[in-house]
């Protein structure tokens, strides 16, 4: 190995390191509440600064640690739904009920597997988690908005499932939101080791919100907004 060599491997280990302390961090107290300095402290980095050198700012450590884990996530979650698509083009994909709790599971399952992750999944879910509650939530991080990526093909082959009214109203969205709170809930939970009977009532809950009828009550609120 020349000198090289060993710099870029250091430099490499030092990125590593931080986005490992990031996500121990985030996963105890959350991703507001951890400065960059922390987290430089808890990688054993020589400069005080060197999270802010890697990564500019906290915006660009968010992404980085999101970008470590999205290509898992999408890849489980693009072949769910070539599984979903698959079932209907060949006339086996059931009913409406039965279509909504596989897209359910597709929304669900790729990112539930983050909770046998340890700390590096738990700081991922609560990241995802406080990106989406912000008083104005942001998902450029989380590249929900790319196109070809999981989330708008989901989007896509759900909305002929919903309500009209729901889709207007974002129900995706809040069905979204809903799923990564609750992961990153159950991610903070000491003890748990076996997440199966979370997951599968998490999916129930998601398909159960998705498929939602939306009430005269919503509906005319929603007419009475578009006329003023």
């Amino acid at each position: 190995m020349t000198d090289t060599d060993t710099r870029t491997d250091g430099r490499t280990d030092t990125r590593t390191r931080l986005l490992d302390a990031a996500e121990a961090l985030f996963a105890e107290r959350g991703s507001e509440s951890v400065s960059l300095r922390e987290i430089g402290r808890a990688a054993g980095a020589r400069n005080v600064i060197a999270a802010q050198y890697w990564f500019t700012d906290r915006d660009g450590l968010i992404k980085a640690l999101i970008d470590r884990h999205r290509l898992e996530i999408e890849a489980a979650r693009h072949t769910l739904l070539d599984e979903y698509e698959a079932a209907l083009a060949a006339g086996t994909a059931g009913d409406a009920d039965a279509r909504l709790a596989a897209l359910a599971g597709a929304l669900v399952r790729p990112s539930a597997v983050k909770l046998d992750q340890g700390a590096s999944g738990a700081g991922y879910l609560r990241t995802v988690a406080d990106l989406l509650t912000r008083p104005e939530p942001q998902t450029e991080p989380l590249g929900y908005d790319v196109e070809g990526g999981s989330i708008l093909r989901w989007r896509a082959l759900l909305e002929p499932l919903l309500d009209p009214d729901a889709v207007v109203l974002h129900r995706r969205f809040h069905v979204i939101r809903f799923v990564d709170v609750e992961l990153a809930q159950r991610a903070r939970a000491p003890g748990r080791r076996d997440h199966r009977l979370f997951v599968s009532q998490l999916v129930d809950s998601a398909a159960g919100l998705l498929g939602a009828r939306t009430s005269a009550e919503t509906r005319r609120l929603r007419a009475e907004r578009n006329e003023r």
